[in-house]
Order: structure tokens, then sequence, then C-alpha cells
């Protein structure tokens, strides 16, 4: 859907204490079950194997009510990371479902303990979070929901900018 490349982001789901999390450099559009890690809510050896995010994913679950989290690099959303504090979707879908995407800005904005300490407090407060020069973290309580909040971002992101054009 244009909102990744073939294996970049990570996806991850918490059912209790145990989260189901894509492996470390896996082809997210031909998932198969090797390609799916079980780590817990506390680190272990096991999570080498997981995706360089799931210190982020773990943040997220423990300090959220999310069961689901998707991360992904849309590239017009990303770009709009860039250069504002917000995306404030223009379309009717866009405002009524997500009125506003914050952008977290992070000295260092991938796998660190600094973005794992600041997502969660936004996520509480928006299901889609841009994190600046980076990608976009959304959650929900099932992975549809989160997706449905990760493609209406990019959706609303590609009307803002063909609307500026």
């Amino acid at each position: 859907m244009g909102i990744n490349t073939s294996h970049s982001g990570n996806i991850s789901l918490r059912r209790g204490d145990i989260i189901y999390i894509t492996r470390r450099g896996s082809m997210k559009g031909f998932l198969t079950n090797k390609d799916i890690i079980t780590i817990g809510l506390k680190p272990s050896i096991k999570d080498s194997a997981a995706s360089t995010e799931a210190i982020v994913h773990r943040s997220i679950y423990l300090n959220t009510n999310a069961k689901a989290v998707i991360h992904t690099h849309p590239p017009i959303a990303t770009a709009f990371s860039f250069r504002n504090s917000e995306i404030k979707p223009i379309d009717l879908e866009g405002s009524l479902l997500l009125p506003r995407v914050p952008v977290l800005n992070c000295l260092k904005p991938t796998a660190s303990k600094e973005l794992a300490d600041k997502l969660p407090q936004m996520l509480k407060k928006s299901p889609s979070v841009l994190v600046k020069r980076h990608g976009l973290f959304c959650i929900g309580q099932t992975l549809e929901d989160a997706f449905h909040y990760t493609s209406l971002t990019e959706h609303a992101a590609k009307i803002i900018y063909f609307m500026r054009k």
C-alpha cells in the first residue's frame, strides 16, 4: 500500500504478559510463522531475534491500554514530520476520526530509551504519533484498529499534500 518498504517497520500484539512481535529483518508483506517472535513484558535474551523496536513496543504495552502496535514509515506523513509539529487532517473522515497526529522529536528517534519513555505518553492522547525523521506508531485494541489509524494518517497527509500543490 506504499506505507512501508519491504523490510521496514514492525507489528506486535499483546496477549496477557506475552508480546507477539515481528522478527528483526522480516518481510512485512509476506510474513510466515517463523517471522513472529514471542517475548515477555520484561526484557530477556529472546529479545535479540525480535524487531529492534521491541523496547518501544514493550513500553507502549506497559504504559497504555493498547493491545496492538503497528510501526511504519509512511513516506508523505514522515516527510511532514520534518517541518511540522503535528498533522491536522483536513478531510472529513480524517478530522472526525483522528483530529490531530502529534510529532515527537527525539535525539535518537529509533529503538531508544528516550523514544520508549516519551512515546507512550503521547499515544495516551492520540492513537497515532509520528516520530520526527523516522516514522509512525499507531495503537489499537486489535491489529485492524492500529492499521486503520496507520492508513488514515498517511491518507490525511496525502490529502494535505495534494491540496498544497
